[in-house]
């Protein structure tokens, strides 16, 4: 079942698993707008009880996939939700020709959705394409991959893979996402940007929600660059 974290933003815990064996955990979450509708933020697989607490919680009229990496089940939520809009990075197009895309993300505070949420490019990381999210009645960042923040977890191989990049057991990005940034002014730009926004609680696709001090933990994360 969702779990509240305020009066209208809720977040769903899922099992997830890379190749079986690399265990991050996943999470889904919910905004309830000012009119009521709902705003889903990396919808996980659409089970029965899933789409039954979901709709518990009002109609669904946004379904946003964060960036090209996050969409597996998409494609089932658009099936389900006919009447929703389904908000996606550009390059999502191309990789899921087959997936309905009604609005193409880009750094424009409203696209429809809800002058509530703010979004931002992750900008640097071209192949990733992330946008992140501040839900501002909630002081609230939601990111998806661009940071972990995994304390715990009962695959050795998680805590391996993370402890050598130096991002367990804090908010971090990982040394694959490093990897795959391609300019760091760009990147470091970014951060700043978003540190100029008015948030303390952060929410992760992987790992456990911080829910104090989230700016200074992202800068912390940063630091690097």
């Amino acid at each position: 079942m969702p779990r509240p974290l305020s009066d209208d933003l809720f977040v769903l815990d899922v099992p997830f698993r890379v190749g079986g064996l690399m265990d991050l955990g996943g999470r889904m979450t919910v905004i309830r707008l000012p009119d009521g509708g709902l705003w889903v933020h990396s919808p996980v697989k659409l089970e029965a009880t899933v789409r039954q607490a979901v709709d518990a919680l009002g109609p669904v009229r946004f379904l946003v996939a964060p960036n090209v990496m996050h969409h597996l089940a998409m494609g089932d939520w658009a099936a389900a939700y006919p009447s929703a809009r389904v908000l996606a990075p550009p390059g999502l197009r191309k990789k899921r020709p087959d997936l309905r895309i009604d609005v193409e993300l880009s750094d424009v505070v409203d696209v429809g959705q809800s002058p509530t949420i703010e979004q931002l490019l992750t900008h640097g990381i071209p192949k990733l394409e992330e946008f992140v999210f501040l839900h501002r009645p909630s002081r609230t960042l939601l990111l998806t991959d661009v940071a972990f923040n995994i304390h715990e977890t009962s695959s050795w191989l998680t805590r391996t893979y993370l402890k050598l990049g130096g991002a367990y057991g804090r908010l971090a990005p990982t040394s694959h996402l490093k990897s795959m940034v391609k300019d760091k002014a760009a990147l470091r730009a970014w951060r700043d940007r978003v540190l100029q926004w008015d948030f303390d609680r952060v929410v992760p696709c992987h790992g456990q929600v911080l829910e104090r001090g989230g700016r200074e933990a992202l800068r912390d994360a940063f630091a690097w660059l």
